[in-house]
């Protein structure tokens, strides 16, 4: 993913050690552990993708301990930044980050079949090619039975239902007409077309939705 975001895409902010903290990832957290919780698998290993300031990581591995977690992400701050939150946290179920950009065909050959593997506000920020090719790939690295949980901003049934919405995805295609929010029918088709099967979704608070998928057995 060569791509410069948008200055809209990144609110996280520096601190003096080095970690990045993003006001974000702090509310939606809670949340997302419950949906995790939720449906994980009992044991296993894991995945995050994009797993950007490392806030995320060190939550899910608290809340899945007998998952063996490993953050991942492409930019050296935010890379630092996860490193800083996983040294402190010191939980042995939580490894360093791994470099992994996973709009890049091919990934999954590195991984080795993992249990589960979660990608939080991402999507919207690729384009839709470099989203099939992630669905693609997610595919191909979960074990059978595995699960994908994918959490972000999506359009319903075509539609952007906010005026938050409406600014956030605007801001987006101003910067690159190439991303933005992505319809949830679309990506529910290509996940199906990559070799997924819906679980469920769960509408999530400030109009986020998080969808379950699962590898067929």
């Amino acid at each position: 993913m060569s791509r410069q975001l948008p200055s809209t895409a990144s609110v996280a902010e520096p601190t003096e050690d080095g970690r990045l903290v993003a006001p974000s990832a702090e509310k939606n957290m809670g949340p997302l552990c419950k949906v995790l919780r939720d449906c994980a698998p009992k044991d296993g290993r894991a995945i995050e993708i994009a797993s950007g300031t490392g806030q995320h990581c060190v939550a899910f591995a608290s809340s899945c301990p007998n998952l063996m977690w490993v953050p991942t992400d492409i930019d050296d701050d935010r890379l630092a930044s996860i490193g800083i939150y996983v040294s402190e946290a010191q939980l042995p179920n939580l490894t360093l980050p791994v470099r992994l950009d996973a709009t890049q065909p091919g990934w999954s050959e590195t991984t080795g079949p993992v249990d589960q593997i979660v990608l939080v506000n991402l999507l919207h920020l690729i384009s839709e090619p470099e989203a099939k090719v992630l669905l693609t790939e997610v595919a191909r690295a979960l074990a059978p039975n595995g699960v994908f949980l994918l959490y972000g901003p999506f359009m319903r049934d075509g539609a952007l239902t906010s005026q938050g919405d409406e600014r956030f995805h605007e801001s987006l295609i101003s910067t690159d007409p190439e991303i933005g929010y992505k319809d949830d029918g679309a990506v529910m088709d290509w996940a199906v077309q990559a070799g997924l099967e819906i679980s469920h979704t769960v509408e999530m608070p400030a109009n986020n939705l998080s969808f379950v998928f699962r590898k067929p057995e």
